[in-house]
């Protein structure tokens, strides 16, 4: 496990995890929600052998701040600060389920940062059906703050349509991972969100939601084809 290092960024304090050379091409890495970083670990000495890997506890999670604000602006802001407390390179992005929504909004917002996009799982800007429950107080769930679970089920029922707009302005080599029949996340509109980004490249690998923890080698199969090769 990688030391737990911390920066102040966007009014709060972001624990993240590093693993690789340090002048190795940066990856950041955004877990889902109810994690932290070291949910990436089924993949990260792979990622290590050819980048410096970030995985940084989003707000409200892991050892991060938990500011009790979670709108997905915020954790984009969040990210966008990291990144360039990071340094002026352009990085490579990837983000599972929560996390790929906090991806797709930061590569929408600032392409220009970004070498490539992978979104593993992402959520379409669609209503649920049926609308999820929205907790009033903890559920006994210590892995973050309950406040994150009301605010992600808040916009899980009534998204912004908007964002499917802001997909259509990612400029990025973007790869767009879904994880079949045993996901809960609808199939059809990670397609969309694929179809929308220009020039995505969608893959479908049958292990559910996590595919990055349930099928490690095919998760780092389809990455290793599809990331820029790393500098000499």
């Amino acid at each position: 496990m990688s030391d737990l290092h911390t920066l102040h960024v966007n009014g709060i304090r972001m624990a993240y995890r590093t693993w690789g050379e340090p002048d190795a091409p940066p990856l950041v890495l955004l877990h889902g929600r109810g994690s932290d970083g070291a949910d990436w670990l089924p993949v990260v000495p792979a990622l290590a052998a050819t980048h410096r890997v970030y995985a940084p506890d989003l707000r409200g999670h892991g050892a991060s701040d938990r500011p009790g604000e979670y709108a997905f602006e915020a954790m984009r802001d969040d990210v966008v600060a990291f990144l360039d407390a990071l340094g002026p390179e352009p990085v490579v992005l990837a983000g599972h389920s929560m996390g790929a929504v906090v991806a797709y909004l930061v590569a929408a917002e600032r392409s220009s940062r970004l070498t490539a996009l992978v979104l593993e799982e992402p959520v379409p800007p669609d209503p649920e059906v049926p609308p999820r429950a929205v907790p009033c107080g903890p559920e006994g769930d210590e892995t973050c703050d309950w406040r994150v679970i009301a605010a992600v089920n808040r916009w899980r029922n009534a998204p912004d349509p908007g964002w499917w707009e802001l997909l259509a302005t990612i400029d990025c080599p973007t790869l767009v991972l879904a994880g079949g029949a045993g996901s809960h996340v609808p199939q059809d509109g990670i397609a969309a969100i694929a179809a929308r980004v220009p020039g995505a490249r969608l893959v479908t690998v049958q292990a559910g939601h996590l595919v990055h923890g349930e099928r490690p080698a095919d998760f780092l199969a389809e990455v290793s084809g599809f990331l820029p090769a790393p500098r000499p």
